[in-house]
Formats: C-alpha cells, sequence, structure tokens
C-alpha cells in the first residue's frame, strides 16, 4: 500500500495560482502512475491529470492550459500548479497511485485537500 501526503490547498481569489503537492512513501514495487482527481459534493471524482514513471501526462480536455502536473521521481512527489483559477476549480483534490503487479491495478488514495477559488 502506497501512503500519500498532499499540501498546498487553500483559499485563493479568482485568476490567482495554487500548487499542490503529493509525496509517496511505503511502495514495495514502482509506482506506475499518479495524478490528481478533484471532487465537489453531489458528484464523482474527475480526472484532474495524470503522469506516468515514464513521464507521460493526460489532462482533463477543459483544464488542459491552465494546469500543469510534474513529478519528482527521486522525491516520489508529484505536483500540480495551478494557473488563472476559477471559482468552479473548486473541489476537493485527491492525489491518486496506482501499481501494476500483472495486470492487476491497485490504486491508493490520499486524503484530500480543498481548494477554494473565490469570485
Amino acid at each position: 500500500q502506497v501512503q500519500l501526503v498532499e499540501s498546498g490547498g487553500g483559499l485563493v481569489q479568482a485568476g490567482g495560482s495554487l500548487r499542490l503537492s503529493c509525496a509517496a512513501s511505503g511502495s514495495r514495487f514502482g509506482i506506475n502512475g499518479m495524478g490528481w482527481y478533484r471532487q465537489v459534493p453531489g458528484k464523482q471524482r474527475e480526472l484532474v491529470a495524470t503522469i506516468t514513471s515514464g513521464g507521460n501526462t493526460n489532462y482533463a480536455d477543459s483544464l488542459k492550459g491552465r494546469f500543469t502536473i510534474s513529478r519528482d521521481a527521486a522525491k516520489n512527489t508529484v505536483y500540480l500548479q495551478m494557473n488563472s483559477l476559477k471559482p468552479e476549480d473548486t473541489a476537493v483534490y485527491y492525489c491518486n497511485a496506482y501499481v501494476y503487479r500483472g495486470s492487476v491495478r491497485s490504486d491508493d488514495w490520499g486524503q484530500g485537500t480543498q481548494v477554494t477559488v473565490s469570485s
């Protein structure tokens, strides 16, 4: 099981920026990928961005150009740089890490960090 510790959430005005961090530890196997998802009350958790161990990235179409995911492999840490924030970006942001053992994928989640964008 991978332990994930998130940081960097908070309150920001519309148009501002925040950077989220997620540090992973405890994996006995190599982490195949990490990412960020977000959730607002009453809605399903949705993809924000992911990055594989090889550095390949994937973004929600609506967030391309404003959000950037990156990683520090040596620190097992993934970052989410969020620019030009909008009130609709307000959500709890969850860090995810996944590991493949053969064909079986195992996912672990952080506790979530609140991002609030005021208008």
